[in-house]
């Protein structure tokens, strides 16, 4: 059985997937890892054990061809062969790994939650113009922009930054480890680092003034690309939010949004490469780079943990489960009445931006009779939300097709009022199976695979 590994490294679990010809997943094992502490005592993930996990996985996969495994039927086989004929990696961005000359890593993989000092963030501010953020599609967020997480590095650390050849994002360290070839890949590079000037089309000015040289790896390779090592195809790496939207991109030729949801809920035009504007970027909009190199407009909502937030206050006021939410049947006439007896909040009027609150938190609980009636207008004021933070991303071209992934493509009540505000568009729950570890295996399928790409990769639900 000709296979594609695939490594999908998440900040909390660390998996390997082995795809089939049709892309039915035939072996998947998980990994979890302890936090160690890096050389300021803050919590980041160990890279020397992530490292080691990775090649001894998959040079067990390799040397063990009769491991067996589940064929796309899905029943234990007791003994397929594999021959792993493909390696691709998506792994989570913001993060980077230093290498020296000889290709060691000379650092700690620095955790994106890290702290970035006021101090330093003002000092970029007055060296750097106002609009670099703008320019460079990427809201102001620390060590979240991995740019910054270099220059950081240069002024605290200078005796580390001196020693550093090489600066690779995760995904393409990942990569190296097989490969052994330091490569920048697109879609790395070009989500939220502060890096790429969306203008130009190339890393912005600060890289070039700042001699960041170590980050601007040439050429920079879009993700279809791979390097050849023991005779097997190893893709570059893909940042797992890009991967993601690849079964998407390969699946459809009509233009469509992604609404993609889980902690965050997170739209995504790939048709809209529309300059980002200040306001946009103010209400948490950016651009990324997807695995083509073109762009792509996002906007994020915290929507998934206001809802986790909402739905505990109201299952302890009502004395209800916490998870008692999922009873709750979608119930049009209550709705009706909702909107009758209660001021609404509206595209138009509903606030976004980063970690904005949800209008209900302002809601008396004490006038709905019950919690059904409280959580129909929750969801009328979050999904008042996300239609704004959507609407960030229509664009001109105003896609007809609206695709909704991740915990709230389950949530009735949702799709539903979804589906009512955008009654001129067709509106669908999907469903798909590790869809950045697809991603990653798709990105490379000309290089592994002879069969034609699945035309059913994905699952779809209408709401009408």
């Amino acid at each position: 059985m000709k296979v594609c590994a695939v490594f999908d490294i998440g900040k909390t679990n660390k998996k390997l997937f082995l795809f089939d010809e049709d892309y039915q997943i035939v072996k998947e094992e998980q990994s979890q890892f302890e936090e160690i502490l890096d050389d300021d005592g803050f919590p980041c993930d160990d890279l020397i054990k992530l490292s080691s996990w990775l090649k001894e996985t998959f040079e067990s996969i390799s040397q063990n061809p009769d491991l067996g495994g589940v064929p796309s039927g899905g029943v234990p086989s007791g003994g397929v062969p594999y021959e792993v004929v493909g390696l691709n990696i998506s792994a989570y961005g913001a993060s980077l790994v230093h290498l020296n000359s000889e290709g060691k890593p000379i650092t700690p993989l620095y955790n994106y939650l890290k702290a970035f000092t006021r101090q330093m963030s003002n000092e970029f501010s007055e060296k750097y113009s106002a609009n670099l953020y703008t320019e460079t599609a990427s809201p102001e967020l620390g060590m979240l922009n991995s740019g910054l997480q270099l220059y950081w590095l240069k002024y605290a650390k200078p005796n580390i930054f001196h020693q550093i050849k090489y600066s690779l994002h995760l995904p393409q360290y990942c990569s190296f480890l097989f490969s052994k070839q330091p490569v920048s890949e697109i879609t790395s590079v070009g989500c939220h680092t502060a890096l790429w000037d969306f203008q130009k089309n190339d890393y912005h000015t600060w890289v070039e003034t700042e001699h960041l040289h170590s980050i601007q790896q040439r050429p920079l390779f879009s993700n279809n690309v791979t390097t050849d090592a023991n005779g097997t195809p190893i893709g570059i790496g893909i940042h797992d939010s890009s991967s993601a939207l690849v079964p998407y991109l390969k699946s459809f030729d009509e233009k469509f949004i992604l609404l993609s949801t889980g902690t965050w809920a997170i739209s995504i035009n790939p048709f809209n490469d529309e300059p980002l504007t200040d306001a946009e970027l103010q209400k948490d909009c950016l651009c990324f780079l997807n695995y083509e190199g073109h762009p792509v407009k996002a906007s994020r909502l915290f929507a998934g943990n206001e809802h986790e937030r909402q739905t505990k206050h109201l299952a302890e006021y009502f004395g209800k489960q916490t998870d008692y939410y999922k009873q709750v049947k979608y119930d049009k006439d209550m709705v009706w009445f909702l909107r009758h007896k209660f001021k609404q909040a509206t595209p138009q009027t509903a606030d976004i931006g980063l970690l904005k609150d949800c209008p209900f938190v302002e809601r008396n609980l004490n006038l709905f009779k019950s919690y059904e009636e409280a959580y129909h207008q929750f969801m009328l004021d979050l999904v008042a939300q996300q239609v704004a933070s959507l609407n960030l991303v229509m664009g001109w071209s105003k896609p007809k097709k609206i695709f909704v992934d991740g915990g709230f493509s389950k949530n009735d009540i949702y799709m539903n009022l979804l589906a009512e505000t955008y009654f001129d568009k067709q509106v669908f729950a999907s469903e798909i199976a590790q869809a950045s570890a697809l991603g990653a295996a798709l990105v490379i399928h000309e290089h592994w695979n002879s069969k034609p790409i699945p035309q059913q990769l994905i699952a779809l639900k209408r709401y009408f």
